[in-house]
């Protein structure tokens, strides 16, 4: 075991209250994998045995609005609230190990406002979690626009999670198995596409599990929007590059090096998708990513660490 070293910017909290609340409405489950256990005992134990220094906690898919047939603005508020506050307590109790994204409250525009500001000024936090879609609404739609204009103006870390895209799943298909790459996939599209980025500039938007299929779709992804006539290839390659992306089931000898040869240097942060994905088979994906060729010692210094320091202190 060597000295901890790792920051890990995908790394889920449960609160036991929010657990309750989603079985209460017979939520049991997150993209077809089971809502797991969680206590901060069990996440230390973890952290320790991979080496991750400090965690940045976020609550997963489905957020604070867990009924795709309804929209409960009110109750999504207090939910979020009460995440927030018991997620910075853990914080409070432990500031050396974790930071937290924020939940907001998508697509309650004045409602994520609200949020974003009590958890920045009066809760510390690192930055904010947003899904990819919401009832059917993408991130980058124009009524976005006053949440990113604030977030743009305190520079702030913009962490994208997916859930289960519009539409039906396929039988026999866990929506965390595909479907979630592809609302990631969609998320960054449209961010690209209504100039989010360009005029947000300021904006640090981290893309879960190496972006979807971002880093290998992209040439795919801009030719497509190069064809709208309004912007040149090039400049859309750029913006797909400029996101950041996480290593979360994602470090591994076929996924890694399309990552790393598309993401622009300093953009490629760990992350371990805690609890969701067990201590086990977090093991054999970090033991994957700190056996790759595709990356120097400096370069996994980069993605262990260096890079998300750079992010945050910045």
């Amino acid at each position: 075991m060597t000295q901890r070293r790792r920051i890990d910017v995908h790394h889920h909290i449960l609160p036991p209250s929010y657990s309750r609340w989603l079985r209460a409405l017979g939520v049991q489950d997150a993209g077809g994998r089971e809502l797991p256990a969680w206590s901060v005992e069990s996440t230390l134990q973890m952290m320790d045995e991979r080496e991750i220094a400090k965690a940045i906690m976020s609550v997963s898919a489905p957020g604070v609005h867990p009924d795709s047939s309804k929209r409960d603005d009110d109750t999504a508020r207090a939910m979020a609230r009460e995440v927030n506050e018991f997620t910075a307590r853990v914080v409070q109790d432990h500031p050396s190990r974790f930071g937290f994204f924020a939940t907001l409250t998508l697509p309650d525009v004045d409602g994520a406002l609200a949020e974003a500001a009590y958890a920045f000024d009066r809760l510390g936090a690192s930055g904010v979690i947003l899904l990819a879609s919401t009832l059917g609404e993408y991130l980058g739609a124009p009524q976005h626009d006053a949440l990113f204009a604030e977030l743009d103006q305190r520079r702030a870390v913009v962490f994208v999670h997916p859930f289960i895209p519009p539409g039906p799943s396929v039988p026999g298909i866990p929506p965390f198995a595909a479907d979630f790459l592809l609302d990631t996939t969609r998320a960054a599209y449209r961010l690209v596409q209504s100039g989010t980025l360009r005029r947000f500039p300021n904006l640090r938007i981290i893309l879960s599990h190496a972006g979807g299929f971002v880093p290998y779709a992209s040439y795919r992804l801009a030719i497509a929007l190069a064809a709208e006539g309004k912007r040149a290839l090039p400049d859309l390659l750029e913006d797909f590059r400029s996101f950041y992306f996480d290593t979360a089931i994602s470090g591994t000898p076929a996924a890694l090096p399309s990552l790393l040869a598309f993401a622009k240097p300093g953009h490629v942060l760990f992350g371990s998708d805690w609890p969701f994905l067990p201590a086990l088979a977090i093991r054999a994906f970090t033991g994957m990513l700190d056996g790759s060729t595709a990356l120097d010692a400096a370069g996994h210094a980069a993605v262990d660490r260096t890079n998300a320091r750079a992010l945050f202190e910045e």
